[in-house]
Order: C-alpha cells, then sequence, then structure tokens
C-alpha cells in the first residue's frame, strides 16, 4: 500500500480536500507524508523573475499543512522550492522520485476540457509523466 506519500499544496480552495485524502491515505498504513509548495515564479522581459508569492506565504502554507497533519498523528516533512511558471510538474515529479514516495497526491482546479487544452494543468502533466501513481483529488 502507500506507505510513503508526496502531497502538492497551494492556496486553491481544494486544498483542504487534498489533504483530507492525504490524512485518509496515510492514516491507513501509518505512512509518512511530504508536503511540497512550489513557488511559481514567471519571468518578464527587462523586469526578471516576478514573484507572486512571499516567502513567508508560501511558508505558512507548508506549516499548516504539516501541522493538520501531525494533529492527526501522521508524520509529516514540509519543503517550499522556487520553479519557474509551467515548470511545476516536474519538480514535482522530481521530489517525488528523490523521497521514493509511493503515490502523489495534488488537487486539481477543475478546468474544462477545452481550458486545460489550452492553458494546460499541472496534474495532467504530472499524470502523463509519473512513474508512480497519482491521485488527482476534485
Amino acid at each position: 500500500m502507500y506507505k510513503s506519500l508526496l502531497v502538492a499544496v497551494d492556496h486553491s480552495a481544494i486544498t483542504e480536500r487534498v489533504l483530507g485524502a492525504t490524512r485518509e491515505l496515510a492514516s491507513l498504513t501509518n505512512g509518512e507524508v511530504w508536503v511540497l509548495h512550489l513557488r511559481e515564479r514567471e519571468v518578464i522581459p527587462r523586469a526578471g523573475l516576478v514573484e507572486r508569492e512571499s516567502s513567508d506565504e508560501a511558508q505558512a502554507t507548508v506549516d499548516a499543512a504539516v501541522d493538520e497533519l501531525a494533529k492527526s498523528g501522521i508524520t509529516a516533512h514540509g519543503e517550499v522550492r522556487n520553479t519557474i511558471y509551467g515548470r511545476a510538474a516536474g519538480e514535482i515529479i522530481e521530489d517525488a522520485r528523490a523521497h521514493d514516495v509511493d503515490v502523489i497526491v495534488m488537487g486539481s482546479r477543475g478546468r474544462g476540457n477545452l481550458a486545460g487544452l489550452m492553458l494546460g494543468s499541472t496534474a495532467h502533466k504530472v499524470i502523463h509523466l509519473a512513474d508512480r501513481p497519482v491521485l488527482v483529488v476534485r
């Protein structure tokens, strides 16, 4: 079963349900969880890297998730990393491999098929790149 899990969190409303699903899976196997939040930055000509959130905001998101899991008796670790906008899926896959997790848990913002096709979806990319199971929570 799933003894080690990677959960990717962001600031979206779905994060609460993603953490709930992670908590349930980890509780079944006394699993260990790695909570990952990626600070996506855009590269804008002449402006350089533009951040959408502060380091403190990102760390607070991860700390809250780790605390919530820990209150349920789950061993959890948090990590915040910077990435360039559009590269989150590859970073999630790298983190999953680095921690040798059994499953990746993440949310989907629920874009329709057309919007997902046009804009791309991190969850969609992770599913196609992953060499292990991916649980997408909606």
